[in-house]
């Protein structure tokens, strides 16, 4: 039979997808296969987008030119190095790097770039986010040689380290009549602020300009400083005792970064912060009370398991040890988790300890003895001992776990749980911590909850509550990202409760996607944001955590994209 030149490119291009999905099958799963998770995990496009880099042409690759380069460059970090890896070494996606890619050719990688797969890439072409040149162009660039952007060190945090306003010029106590106990941090992400808000009047005090896209606030052990940290690695020390809180300190500790936090051992209470990033690959310890840099610690290495040594694992949660003072910090990539003594930086002892791959996020279980901590892409909970400074258990749990910190409460029937939601299924796995009372339970997942459905990024309950919330903030599905679900953790068989928290908003237009729950210092308000885009009204809607009913709804221009909440009696001390 003879065939066209129509019909032959038809006949090739269903024999490249067909290839595809059978290659796309065998990768890792990936939760990043829908608009939402997209937009997410892009973040508005990446802090290294604009970072000049060194271009080194394969002569093996297409050809490409210098302006055609930087564009796929942009592209590149915008919408991609976020899965695959700033050096396309792979993270949670596959590695991208031309060994792999060459073989591949330009045609299959354009076919795999405009369709997507069924393992979690984004249709890119076919979705309008890029067009057949842009596609084009992408399966050229990724055949390059990485491109590398420049190391950050101390000499450059010095340049950027500001102290606002020396520490013998601060205040000597609080001067403001605000209950700063009550008081909420809240990310205001696309622009690059931050929102404080009365938690009792409910009224906006004040809005900070900070990093790009804040990833967390976080507390000093006293309650007096508040750390915030975004996406560009940016960090303010903010004085709470100030008449109008503010700002008194400032430093970029590299180009991308997710995480700050400071000590809280007796004798070290605001003494120190840490701050990790995602490039460059490390972490660094600063003076507590005007981020003045210490330390720098490089968290290259082996992976946990294959041994085999990754150029660029990133730092991702870090928490603060209440027993010792350690720091313990989430080296991703590795599935290393780092115990680090703070008590001689000059001679720093740093513990690894082996875990699971692509640790993410986490947080501590009701007695903060032990670190629940998600490793996302190996579908595992490791429970790290920080008292005794070891790996207590990895749990198997759902498909891409996202607790953000996880939620604590009694179980009726099998005793102290610790919660997490998924991203990739619709379970809410609750796992037993306590081994002295309930030692049959410990470290498995007693019970597994039906949810909305996949893409919860957070869920939250309070030792003064009864409710147990969850977001399903990427769900494709509108009515389910637009709502959450609540249980009855008395009577967890009953099922969930849906709530349509962004219809109480009183918004009309936008996407209106609901994320994280956040507690009040009392324990009967729970806060939710509204999230729309950066050019939408977005707002916070209060609920009543004992009658589940609507109690307040924050509308306000100024609220840009609210994500992450944070109140600071509940993160100083590590209720939730």
């Amino acid at each position: 039979m003879f065939l066209n030149k129509t019909h032959r490119r038809g006949l090739v291009g269903l024999s490249l997808l067909a290839m595809l999905t059978q290659f796309a099958l065998a990768e890792t799963p990936t939760a990043h296969g829908n608009e939402t998770m997209r937009d997410y995990q892009a973040g508005g496009g990446s802090p290294l987008a604009n970072v000049p880099m060194h271009q080194d042409i394969n002569p093996l690759a297409p050809k490409i030119t210098e302006a055609e380069f930087e564009k796929a460059k942009r592209v590149y970090f915008e919408r991609c190095a976020g899965c695959h890896g700033v050096l396309r070494k792979g993270a949670t996606g596959k590695p991208l790097t031309p060994d792999i890619t060459i073989p591949r050719g330009s045609e299959y990688l354009k076919v795999f770039i405009k369709y997507g797969s069924a393992g979690g890439m984004p249709n890119w072409g076919t979705s309008g986010v890029l067009n057949d040149a842009e596609v084009d162009l992408m399966a050229r660039y990724i055949q390059q040689t990485p491109p590398a952007p420049p190391e950050y060190g101390m000499k450059d945090m010095e340049a950027s380290w500001k102290v606002i306003v020396p520490v013998d010029k601060r205040p000597k106590k609080k001067m403001n009549n605000l209950n700063l106990e009550n008081l909420f941090s809240v990310t205001l992400r696309d622009a690059g602020e931050i929102a404080l808000i009365d938690g009792d009047s409910k009224k906006i005090v004040s809005i900070l300009n900070t990093g790009y896209a804040v990833h967390i606030s976080r507390m000093s052990a006293s309650g007096r400083y508040m750390f915030v940290i975004g996406r560009d690695a940016k960090i303010n020390l903010i004085d709470l005792w100030m008449e109008k809180p503010d700002t008194v300190a400032e430093i970029k500790v590299g180009m991308e970064a997710r995480s700050v936090e400071s000590s809280k051992a007796k004798g070290y209470e605001d003494k120190y912060a840490i701050a990790g990033t995602y490039w460059p690959p490390q972490f660094v310890i600063m003076d507590g009370d005007t981020l003045k840099p210490r330390k720098i610690v490089a968290t290259r290495g082996m992976t946990v398991g294959t041994q085999a040594y990754h150029p660029e694992p990133r730092v991702a949660a870090i928490v603060s040890s209440h027993f010792n003072p350690e720091f313990f910090v989430n080296v991703k990539e590795t599935g290393m988790v780092y115990s680090v003594d703070y008590r001689d930086l000059n001679n720093l002892k740093i513990k690894m300890i082996e875990a699971a791959p692509f640790l993410h996020d986490g947080g501590f279980e009701s007695t903060h003895r032990y670190f629940m901590d998600a490793a996302n892409a190996s579908n595992k909970i490791a429970v790290i001992d920080t008292k005794e400074g070891k790996l207590e258990k990895l749990v198997e749990v759902g498909k891409t776990p996202h607790p953000g910190r996880g939620a604590n409460f009694i179980d009726p029937k099998f005793g102290p749980v610790w919660a997490t939601g998924h991203l990739g299924d619709d379970t809410i796995a609750l796992i037993g911590t306590d081994p002295k009372k309930h030692p049959d339970n410990a470290w498995k997942v007693v019970r597994s909850l039906k949810g909305l459905g996949g893409g919860s990024l957070f869920l939250k309950t309070h030792p003064k509550s009864k409710n147990l919330w969850v977001d399903t903030t990427l769900n494709p599905e509108p009515k389910v990202s637009q709502s959450v679900a609540v249980w009855d953790i008395n009577n967890l068989e009953k099922g969930n409760e849906l709530i349509p928290i962004g219809e109480w908003s009183g918004i009309k237009d936008g996407p209106k996607r609901i994320v994280q729950p956040e507690y009040n210092m009392a324990g009967d308000e729970v806060w939710f944001s509204v999230w729309n885009g950066k050019d939408q009204e977005s707002a916070i809607v209060v609920v009543d955590d004992k009658t589940r009913k609507l109690k307040a709804v924050i509308r306000d221009p100024r609220l840009v994209t609210p994500t992450g909440k944070f109140n600071v009696f509940n993160t100083q001390h590590d209720v939730y």
